[in-house]
């Protein structure tokens, strides 16, 4: 029997690996985060992601407002969703593709029941 005289370094110990659906899901929960008026009976934003070793890939869709600096709301999108994956996976976001399916009318969130 051998005893064992040093340590194992951290990164020889083994590797943690996130699912790609856990990126998606804290992607997604980032971009509802930064929309500034979500409706209260609007779909929830949905993420998918390609994750390449410590690089994501995103790709979200989501609904807006309107009139509204759709722009701004999709670069809002873009640095939050980037900012939570790496913060919580520890992941490089290289691509964010904001893809918007539907415009709400201004005013719809108050005939909802939600008052801006």
């Amino acid at each position: 029997m051998t005893a064992v005289t040093g340590r194992v370094a951290a990164a020889e110990r083994g590797e943690t690996r996130i699912a790609d659906r856990v990126v998606a899901k804290i992607a997604a929960q980032a971009a509802k985060e930064a929309v500034e008026e979500p409706r209260a009976d609007g779909a929830s934003p949905r993420a998918t992601v390609t994750v390449h070793r410590d690089a994501a890939r995103v790709r979200v869709s989501l609904e807006l407002g309107y009139p509204s600096d759709i722009g701004r709301q999709c670069g809002a999108v873009r640095r939050r969703v980037a900012q939570r994956v790496k913060a919580l996976a520890g992941m490089e976001v290289p691509e964010v593709a904001v893809q918007v399916e539907r415009l709400h009318p201004a005013g719809a969130n108050a005939a909802h029941g939600r008052v801006r």
